[in-house]
This record gives C-alpha cells, structure tokens and sequence, in this order.
C-alpha cells in the first residue's frame, strides 16, 4: 500500500473510531511520601514509578459518593488482577481520621488487595497538595472530587473518569490496555 492509500485508510479508520488519539498528558506527578494501611512509609518513587496506576480521594467517614468509588474502584482491581504493572491508590482527605488502622479496616470492607490497591494517609500539606495542585480533584474533607485519575508509567497524569457512572470501570481499564501498549 503506497503512502497515500495508508493515509486515507487510517483517516477513515480514525473518522470511524477504529484508532484513538493518544491519552493527553495532564500534568506529571512529583515524587511522594506518605504512610499505607498498614503503618509502612509510601514512597511513590519505589512503588508506582514504572506502574500504571488509578487515583482517587476519599474519605473512610463518607456517607456520599466514597463508598461508590471505592466499590468501583474493587471493580477494578478485579478486572486488571492479571496486569502485575498496575496499581490502584486511594488518597485520604481526612488524615486525622482515617489513620492506618481505620483505612485497613475499610480496606477489608471492600476486599481490597494490599498488594496492589493501597490507602494511604499522611501529612495534610501533602495530600491536599496532591489533591488540589497535582490531580486537581479538588481539596480535603468533604468537597474532594469524584472522579478517578488514570497515571502512567512516567508519572504523567493521562485521563480522568467520573464515578457517578459506572461505565467508568470499563472505561478506565480500556485506557489502561491501552498504556501498557505504549513504548516507553
């Protein structure tokens, strides 16, 4: 196939949603420190640095849309169990609350898999600086966003996924399929 009939095959093929516009960058996300459900220092430079991952923010005290979100983001954490490269994180907006202790037993209360879902805590200038300059998902306590935030293996922040809807799941796995396709 010569150079113009390859052109025109991939216009129609793109016009017809056969191939996809790469994921936009956002805003790449600096080294971090904070503390897991288990009391252990997260360094996210050892941990998610070379993963794909999956952010959101929540609170363990939220009567509104965390229970939702942290049920979907189970759902996803069962459909990736196969992609030893991915990671999921949950950020809390109530560090004073939701100490280790408190976030491991939320953590069992959605099956979380400590191996690759993680509820982290920690100092408040850092999670909210997390939340509002860096994911921009909003501040802490109760206004944090609801969305989850797909990163990919460069730390680079690449797509976002509203929680209220469900096909969110599918949705956030198919965009990570497609980082995992993406030469580094």
């Amino acid at each position: 196939m010569d150079r113009r009939a390859w052109l025109a095959a991939a216009s129609s093929a793109l016009l017809a949603g056969c191939l996809k516009a790469p994921l936009p960058e956002i805003n790449q996300v600096p080294d971090f420190e904070l503390m897991d459900q288990d009391g252990r220092p997260f360094r996210s430079a050892e941990r998610l640095r070379g993963r794909i991952w999956v952010a959101d923010f929540f609170f363990t005290t939220c009567n509104g849309p965390c229970p939702r979100m942290s049920a979907l983001m189970r759902r996803v954490q069962d459909a990736t169990a196969e992609f030893d490269n991915v990671r999921l994180v949950s950020f809390t907006v109530d560090p004073k609350t939701d100490t280790p202790a408190v976030l491991k037993e939320y953590g069992r209360r959605f099956r979380q898999n400590p191996e690759r879902w993680f509820l982290l805590t920690g100092d408040p200038e850092t999670l909210r600086h997390l939340a509002a300059r860096v994911f921009f998902l909003g501040g802490m306590g109760p206004e944090h966003g609801t969305r989850f935030a797909l990163v990919d293996r460069k730390m680079r922040l690449r797509g976002y996924y509203e929680t209220t809807d469900s096909s969110c799941v599918g949705q956030v796995v198919g965009d990570i399929r497609r980082l995992r396709r993406e030469i580094l």
